[in-house]
């Protein structure tokens, strides 16, 4: 008979119009989660997705940028050095020795040190590392290259000494008179040195992503933020789609799976001297941290609406389901796209008050990661441009803005003057007093540089001790430059107060101007370093 009553009860409730606008309120909720988690979850990953990936392509080519700079900056030191090398005048292993030892402590861009090597026979002429030899020089590709081409080249990355060192050596010719083949100097590095690669194996992106150096030509990996990987060879074709369209020349982003089956966003940036090209790397999992965040809350908040929905039903429905639908109409209008995306209208302070001020959260904190990392893509394109030392644009940037210069020059027809700058006194200051001291002198001597300019000058700084300042639309270029340089190396010799001590430094300038003294880029900027050069032989102050 209870029994009975029971079902009876039950019948009539399913029958009544509050159980039927609960339940179609249940479905209409159930519904509106499912389409809002399945949109946003696309939406969001789409989103992530591409706003990671341009912040990975922006790391790589940056990345990418400085290890070319280091390559090159090697190439013309060594091309410079084999230049000017004295054979003649320092006839005889010892002078030899001793003129490269003294150029390789003066210029320590070569850790494992500088050696001249007999074009013929691959004789050892002389070393500034007696201590570290080449091995197998007649095998090394660069001892066959070399003579062949008559061309610098890059040699295959090995391992040396007992503690396996992974080095690196670059070869350039030495021609005598004739313009023959006589000799090569080599410089060779430590991969991982100080001042050369080091950051690629230190340091990583994200929390668990890292950095990859690859050579094609040689087919190996040069060096890597997981070590194990370092000189290793390449994954052979068909492993790794991404890696072979990279290796086929392809530049950009995508997503693949690595040989230890973790899904990955790399971004392929190419180092044009060597030929190498630099994966950035970051696992899919860690790239897509906001969105599973997001998406846990979206799950959390959603939870909190069916109880909230069922409760308001229950006890105030006729006046809470007006409201209620027309948030959740609100909703579907934007996931469908019919209005823009924006916070909704909270009219009271209640359940549907919360949810409203719930989603307007979730929109908050989407806007703030969206800006979070416009504004972290507008600050790397600022380290790709600037020192981050002394605040001055940096070669790259000299480069593009002479170029500039030079198009300006040849359409209106007026000079300017390119001044190649070098701190003399500074190595002293950098060993004895330590690199802080060394860092607030090339400031000072920034900020001395920049107080003498227009603003329509540029001064940058190229690279260790040395800048560079453009002094552009001169009707008389030659004495201007010669004035300007002056009033740099005045202002350059105000001392700089460290603790109780009085820093100085001088400087050495070389003057290119246009149309004079080159009509490129490249002459300019050769017949300024020769000109900076020829100062510093002759112990003059500007030339």
């Amino acid at each position: 008979m209870g029994f009975d009553r029971v079902a009876a009860r039950l019948k009539r409730l399913s029958r009544s119009i509050i159980f039927k606008l609960m339940t179609l309120a249940l479905i209409m909720v159930a519904m509106g989660f499912v389409t809002r988690f399945t949109m946003l979850r696309t939406l969001l990953t789409e989103d992530v997705v591409a706003l990671s990936a341009a912040h990975q392509l922006s790391i790589a080519e940056y990345a990418a940028r400085d290890v070319e700079d280091k390559v090159r900056l090697r190439l013309e030191l060594l091309t410079n050095l084999a230049n000017g090398l004295p054979m003649a005048g320092l006839a005889g292993p010892q002078r030899l020795n001793a003129w490269l030892t003294e150029r390789h402590a003066a210029l320590p861009f070569f850790s494992q040190g500088l050696h001249l090597i007999r074009a013929s026979d691959g004789a050892m002429l002389a070393t500034s590392r007696p201590d570290l030899p080449l091995i197998s020089i007649v095998d090394s590709d660069w001892f066959k290259a070399v003579p062949a081409t008559g061309a610098a080249h890059i040699g295959k990355p090995y391992r040396h000494g007992e503690d396996g060192t992974a080095v690196l050596t670059m070869a350039v010719p030495v021609r005598d008179q004739a313009g023959a083949v006589t000799a090569i100097l080599t410089g060779t590095s430590a991969i991982n040195s100080p001042n050369f690669l080091y950051q690629l194996a230190e340091k990583r992106v994200g929390e668990t992503g890292g950095f990859l150096l690859v050579d094609p030509r040689d087919g190996l990996f040069i060096t890597a933020t997981d070590s194990d990987r370092a000189l290793k060879p390449l994954p052979a074709p068909g492993l790794n789609p991404l890696h072979d369209r990279a290796m086929a020349g392809f530049r950009g982003t995508g997503i693949t799976t690595n040989l230890k089956g973790v899904e990955e966003l790399s971004a392929i940036a190419s180092v044009p001297t060597p030929g190498w090209f630099l994966v950035a790397r970051l696992p899919t999992v860690e790239a897509l941290q906001p969105v599973e965040h997001i998406m846990t809350l979206v799950i959390r908040g959603s939870i909190v609406v069916s109880v909230t929905v069922i409760t308001v039903l229950l006890i105030m429905l006729p006046r809470l389901f007006r409201p209620l639908t027309q948030a959740a109409r609100q909703l579907h209008r934007m996931a469908r796209g019919e209005q823009e995306i924006r916070s909704l209208p909270i009219h009271s302070d209640d359940e549907v008050g919360e949810v409203a001020k719930g989603f307007n959260f979730l929109l908050g904190v989407l806007r703030e990661k969206e800006e979070a990392l416009r504004q972290s893509e507008a600050r790397m394109s600022h380290l790709a441009h600037h020192d981050m030392l002394t605040g001055l644009p940096n070669r790259a940037m000299f480069e593009d803005r002479l170029d500039q210069a030079l198009m300006r020059a040849q359409r209106q027809g007026q000079g300017f003057a390119l001044l190649y700058v070098d701190l003399d006194g500074f190595k002293p200051i950098n060993d004895s007093k330590g690199h802080q001291a060394g860092d607030a002198m090339l400031r000072h001597v920034a900020d001395c540089l920049t107080s003498q300019l227009r603003q329509t000058d540029t001064v940058a700084r190229i690279g260790g001790d040395e800048f560079a300042i453009l002094l552009t639309d001169l009707d008389e270029p030659a004495p201007t430059a010669s004035r300007i340089a002056e009033q740099c190396r005045n202002a350059a010799r105000q001392p700089l107060n460290w603790g109780d001590t009085e820093l100085r430094v001088d400087l050495s300038i070389g003057i290119a101007c246009y149309p004079f003294d080159g009509r490129s880029a490249g002459d300019l900027l050769r017949h300024a370093d020769h000109a900076m050069y020829e100062v510093k032989g002759q112990h003059k102050s500007i030339a």
